[in-house]
């Protein structure tokens, strides 16, 4: 069994404390975590500029190299882990049993989060819109037009309130250490794996280890890095992005309400776009921001939501080493259940149907001993404003929505990721101009498609950097 101690400025500290972390399925132990406490996160980071003075000792082309031999190290090599080491075979293995995601998937996120550790020249020159590293490095210079700009980092480390649902999210903040941010992890209670597996992937290319800090730990571990880092990201539900809302320490990642829409010039031809709309509600167990929750149209929409019903009303969940196995198990007792009965109460709703039942043999809940699956569910709404008709679950759920085409854009609401399938010329610009919509894909583009060298969910260097004024006075003659 793993022990898995807390990194304090990348030195290992035991607690008395220590959370066992268990087989999703079979109960089996497999790790324990060391437990922080909020008040060691608070004291700790009264001394985080030595995360900053550490990384601004290194270049960022240096630092960069760093990533990129990282990525290899991280997809490719055997690596500590607390008081043993994991190939990328047990990596997987052991993400799986205490997360519930098929060990296929758990390769795919490992994928992700290579390339955007390969990449990161590519990637942070997307992100800082060309600027020359040496104006992150000394916070001012001259850009490529050769104006004087100034940026400012906000915080000296990057705190972070991570998830269980997808290892994938971890793209989010890697870009933090080339641009000389340290990071204050808070992980996941069975998603650790990752955040670990990175950083000692870091550390063996070269990063000085007062870069990063990692406390496992309860609530209260959570509560001081939100309120102790100047800037912090956290992952939750509405209720946590309302709490947050208005905050600008804090970037909150919530569900994302993701949607593809058909134009009213195509949707006579929705067939082309089955695959399209399958994936993007199927991927990864349907447990991202970026999955497609909602699929609206003008008509047709019965006939699509039949279709996909019939691909995705069969699909069973498999054993997690399964190289088939498309279904996340839910680890929190009575999370999926809770999940079932508001579906089920949704659907006696008028405008309301269910789809999948006639093509799924069983119940859409599947429970076990330990823990539980919910099966893919389509559903169809006759109208925006029926129960169910903008609603996200992790699992892979839709509902497939009768909406006008000139009503579509108000009724979406808030949304992260809209693939619209149209050429209308008049409905696309409409589009663009929707403050409603935060990533726009124009044509046959999968929601779960991302463009790693755009922004998601806002500008990471927009968020940890201030762009100000500044001015260089010419040196006295002589």
């Amino acid at each position: 069994m793993f022990d898995i101690p807390i990194l304090r400025f990348g030195q290992t500290y035991e607690s008395m404390e220590k959370q066992p972390v268990v087989h999703f399925d079979t109960g089996e132990p497999v790790a324990q975590l060391h437990q922080a406490t909020g008040a060691m996160v608070k004291l700790d980071l009264k001394k985080s500029q030595k995360a900053r003075e550490a990384l601004r000792a290194v270049p960022i082309a240096k630092l960069i190299d760093i990533c990129k031999a990282a990525a290899r190290m991280y997809l490719e090599e055997t690596l500590p882990c607390g008081n043993g080491s994991l190939t990328p075979a047990e990596f997987c293995r052991l993400q799986s049993a205490t997360t519930g995601l098929p060990e296929n998937m758990c390769a795919a996120n490992m994928r992700k989060n290579a390339f955007v550790l390969g990449h990161m020249d590519e990637v942070l020159d997307a992100l800082t819109r060309g600027l020359p590293y040496e104006i992150l490095e000394k916070g001012y210079g001259k850009e490529s037009r050769g104006v004087m700009v100034s940026y400012q980092a906000t915080t000296s480390v990057f705190g972070m309130v991570l998830p269980n649902n997808s290892p994938g999210v971890h793209t989010l903040w890697l870009p933090a250490i080339p641009m000389q941010i340290g990071l204050c992890i808070k992980p996941g209670s069975q998603e650790f794996w990752t955040p670990y597996r990175i950083t000692e992937a870091f550390f063996k290319a070269g990063l000085p280890r007062e870069a990063i800090s990692v406390y496992p730990g309860g609530h209260d571990v959570g509560g001081a890095v939100m309120t102790d880092c100047q800037r912090a990201m956290i992952f939750g539900g509405q209720t946590t992005v309302d709490q947050h809302a208005g905050n600008p320490k804090i970037s909150v990642h919530g569900p994302g309400f993701s949607k593809v829409i058909l134009g009213d010039d195509v949707v006579d031809r929705w067939e082309d776009y089955l695959d399209l709309m399958v994936d993007s509600v199927f991927a990864n167990s349907g447990r991202s921001c970026i999955n497609a929750s909602g699929i609206w149209a003008s008509r047709h929409t019965r006939e699509i939501a039949d279709a996909i019903a019939q691909r995705l009303g069969s699909v069973i969940p498999l054993p997690p080493n399964d190289p088939k196995s498309s279904l996340a198990a839910f680890t929190t007792p009575g999370a999926a259940e809770a999940m079932n009965a508001q579906i089920d109460e949704g659907c006696q709703a008028n405008g309301v149907t269910e789809m999948t039942a006639k093509y799924r043999n069983g119940l859409r809940l599947e429970k076990r001993e330990l823990c539980d699956y919910l099966r893919p569910t389509v559903i169809h709404c006759t109208g925006p404003d029926v129960p169910l008709a903008n609603t996200e679950y992790m699992f892979p759920f839709v509902s497939v929505v009768e909406c006008p085409q000139n009503k579509m854009i108000v009724q979406i609401k808030q949304t992260l990721v809209c693939t619209a399938l149209t050429d209308d010329a008049k409905f696309k610009q409409q589009l663009l101009d929707a403050t409603n919509i935060d990533r726009l894909n124009i044509g046959p583009v999968k929601t779960i498609q991302l463009n790693w060298l755009q922004p998601h969910e806002g500008n990471i260097v927009d968020f940890l950097f201030r762009n100000r004024a500044f001015q260089d006075s010419p040196p006295a003659a002589h």
